[in-house]
């Protein structure tokens, strides 16, 4: 008896040890939907004695861990989980991590620059999240924007693209990556596809923030912000290296892409690193089957011995010429060399082949076409980027982060007339540098000081030169912009972030910017009637917000905004024929535009099964900066480039007003079926010099999505439509209604745009651990269509395969 005693406890034993051993073995964690190994997790015990984290590879030694101990494991935007000893060992020592829905407890990066739960804060922010990215799978950064639902995208080319939110465009939207703005000294008011730079493989989360949001970030945020944050380099966990990446390849059947993607990942104790490089190449773009005529390249031109001809477009579905190619880089290293303390450099690079501005090259001169060549060279953007961040507590700061940057931008344009020897090239390089210093400060338990200063430096360089095709002479002509003309701000911010009770934050704050300008004009060309442009302009910026959450499930949000816009070297100095028989010349009498917006916002969660949302908001923006007809030294024409043309310049002489509603619904049908949609409703006008109103230029007709999702554990299904409501010819602007030739016609023969719709199908695969496909059928019933104010069609039916392998 005594004997099998004895055996029972050495049993015992060896059971309790096997069960020690297996539970003292590495844990992988693993994302549920790509299936991939997901680095950053956080694994802790439910008394948060004790925590670890997850290394590249997804994996955690959890040695430090008892067996009694009930590990949680959570991460940003997936559903938290907790397991016992027993259930990991059933699991095998793996987990798998849900992603959330959009949900009120999501961190968010945006609205401070430090980390916020959503749920506390009266803004309306957007999240697309990396394995959204690797879904959808878009083209290009301003793709990935339009496949949101939830921002309207114009292009005037291919190479292109230039977002639209609640009403505003171009340099009234911030773009901003890793924390430093892109916006620069020549961002225009006409459309802007900067947004392209960014390389959709790099980018680990974009956040939107919708309505102004110059409190934090200055000048152009009057209708929204778009942050792109890429990829960080991750460190690892133990004393081994660890070295992984992924090599992508993209195939899309309507303008022929072939794209290439490698991103290595190497990661020691205190030193990271990370490197994506992409190569991309498009062929002109095949529009849809079924539309209207109007839209159709039927002609085009060539150059044959040195005479322009008017040619036959064997397939006018085809949009010749619109095809370019583009190179993207990046390098990220980090150290980290105490667990308070890290320093990041990042170094970016992108340019782009020479591409045509689609449409310029379709504007029509009497039976013909007026340009046989209007193109962008290549348009090229690198940024070094080093940002230290120290988490020590001080009487002044919990936790401090210095972004400094350099970044060096060139564009360039070329155009000739049909017929005309003289080719105009005007090129443009453009050095940003940038210090940004933000504090964040935790005052009480329940009252958070964010605060900071900026300086920004803009030097602008401009050249401009005219060549005879056929001799090969060249001369110096007009350039855009005043060279060696510069752009300044300086600006200092405070926010705070008050939790007023447990569900009712207050969200306060101030910022004064003030910018200079300063730019010399060159009148060997043109006689102007004043020498330079000395502007100094200072602008008082605010914020007041309320969040209220009267449970976990709901949200109630009020916010008031003022914004403001600082005339650049853009509006005061730029010379540039704006639209046929028009030329823009300078204007140095120009001061800031200001903007009042208020917005309401709710949003309701029904037990994870149905999220509903909705946010209505108003404009007001007063001396918005426009393009209106001017006089220079008495007179109301020039002659630009052999033509007379007719003057304007932008001008303070216009109000606008914009309000509109945005809805949203998530509903869990099943455990693995979901239905999603977007709806985008704005309106609105501005003043024009007799005092009459006329619809806003970029105020985007009705548009939005809805999606049926399947999803089961290796596999996704996105069956869904996008669609855009109709533009009638008494409701286009202006300026719109001038460009016949890139709209349709109604039944008396007036430019419009027609409403659309389009059926799209979207797939992936997991098939093993290292290999992924995505299988994309864009527009499947070959609509022929052209979003709102685009001078390019937008892709007939297109199929659209991309391959993923991990090692």
């Amino acid at each position: 008896m005594k004997y099998l005693i004895k055996m029972r406890y050495v049993a015992c034993l060896l059971c309790f040890l096997w069960g020690l051993k297996a539970f003292s073995q590495q844990i992988k964690v693993i994302d549920a939907e790509t299936r991939q190994p997901m680095a950053g997790v956080t694994v802790i015990n439910q008394d948060k004695s004790k925590a670890l984290v997850t290394d590249g590879k997804g994996i955690v030694e959890v040695g430090i861990f008892t067996p009694s101990d009930k590990l949680i494991f959570s991460h940003v935007g997936y559903r938290q989980k907790s397991f016992t000893l027993k259930e990991l060992i059933k699991l095998k020592n793996v987990v798998y991590l849900e992603l959330s829905s959009e949900q009120l407890n999501e961190v968010v990066l945006s609205v401070s620059k430090w980390q916020q739960r959503k749920k506390d804060l009266p803004v309306k922010i957007a999240s697309i999240r990396a394995a959204d990215i690797r879904f959808t799978n878009p083209q290009t950064s301003a793709d990935l924007l339009q496949h949101s639902g939830k921002v309207f995208v114009q292009k005037s080319q291919l190479g292109g693209g230039s977002p639209m939110i609640r009403g505003f465009a171009t340099n009234r939207l911030l773009l901003s990556v890793d924390g430093v703005r892109m916006n620069n000294a020549i961002f225009r008011g006409g459309n802007i596809q900067n947004v392209i730079s960014v390389d959709p493989f790099s980018i680990q989360k974009t956040e939107v923030i919708f309505g102004p949001g110059s409190m934090i970030y200055g000048s152009d945020a009057i209708g929204g912000v778009m942050n792109f944050y890429t990829h960080d380099p991750l460190l690892s966990s133990n004393e081994q290296p660890t070295i992984n990446g992924e090599f992508n390849l993209r195939y899309a059947s309507a303008n022929f892409e072939k794209t290439a993607n490698l991103k290595l990942r190497m990661g020691w104790q205190k030193w990271a690193s990370l490197t994506t490089v992409s190569v991309t190449d498009f062929d002109d773009l095949v529009m849809g089957k079924y539309g209207p005529d109007e839209y159709l390249r039927p002609t085009y031109v060539i150059t044959k011995d040195g005479q322009d001809m008017l040619v036959n477009n064997s397939n006018p579905r085809r949009q010749k010429p619109s095809g370019y190619s583009q190179f993207n880089f990046l390098q990220k290293i980090k150290y980290v060399p105490s667990e308070n303390t890290n320093y990041q450099l990042g170094l970016y690079y992108t340019t782009t082949s020479d591409f045509s501005r689609y449409d310029r090259l379709i504007r029509p001169r009497g039976d013909g076409l007026r340009s046989a060549v209007w193109d962008y060279g290549p348009q090229s953007w690198a940024m070094a980027n080093f940002q230290m961040q120290r988490n020590i507590a001080t009487v002044i700061y919990d936790s401090f982060k210095l972004t400094s940057a350099y970044q060096f931008f060139e564009e360039s344009r070329m155009d000739r007339n049909f017929g005309s020897s003289d080719l105009f090239t005007t090129k443009e390089n453009v050095h940003a540098y940038s210090v940004n210093v933000d504090f964040e400060k935790h005052l009480t338990p329940s009252w958070n000081l964010f605060y900071g200063s900026e300086f920004i430096h803009n030097r602008v360089f401009s050249k401009g030169n005219v060549k005879d095709i056929y001799s090969g002479s060249m001369e110096e002509t007009a350039s855009r912009y005043p060279d060696n003309s510069t752009w300044e701000s300086i600006a200092f911010y405070m926010n705070s972030q008050y939790k007023w009770r447990s569900n009712l934050n207050l969200l306060a704050g101030i910022r004064y910017n003030h910018v200079f300008v300063d730019a010399e004009f060159d009148n060997r060309f043109y006689e102007f009637p004043f020498s330079g442009a000395h502007v100094t302009a200072g602008a008082i910026t605010g914020s007041l917000g309320l969040s209220w959450t009267p449970s976990e499930s709901w949200q109630f949000t009020l916010n008031g905004t003022t914004a403001f816009r600082a005339p650049n070297i853009d509006d005061v100095g730029k010379i540039f024929d704006s639209e046929p028989g028009s030329v823009v010349v300078p204007n140095p009498k120009l001061k800031h535009e200001y903007a009042y917006t208020g917005e309401l916002g709710i949003s309701k969660d029904f037990g994870g099964k149905l999220i509903l949302s909705a946010a209505t908001y108003y404009t007001f923006l007063n001396n918005a900066l426009v393009r209106r007809d001017f006089h220079l030294n008495g007179e109301t024409t020039i002659e630009y480039q052999g033509e007379l043309s007719k003057v304007q310049a932008i001008q303070n002489a216009a109000k606008a007003h914009v309000y509109g509603l945005e809805l949203g619904l998530e509903a869990v049908l099943t455990k693995e079926l979901h239905f999603i949609s977007n709806v985008n409703w704005t309106k609105g006008e501005e003043e024009l010099d007799d005092k009459s109103k006329a619809p806003l230029r970029h105020a985007a007709p009705l548009f939005g999505d809805a999606h049926l999702v399947w999803k089961e554990q290796f596999f996704k299904i996105d069956f869904f439509t996008n669609f855009n409501g109709k533009i009638a010819s008494n409701d286009l602007a202006p300026s719109e209604s001038a460009k016949e030739y890139i709209y349709a016609k109604d039944n008396n023969g007036r430019p419009y745009v027609p409403a659309w719709q389009t059926i799209n199908l979207r797939t992936s695969a997991q098939l093993n651990k290292s290999w992924e496909t995505t299988l994309t059928w864009e527009n499947i019933t070959n609509e022929l269509y052209r979003p709102y104010s685009s001078g390019i069609s937008a892709a007939g039916s297109n199929l659209i395969i991309g391959v993923r392998y991990l090692f």
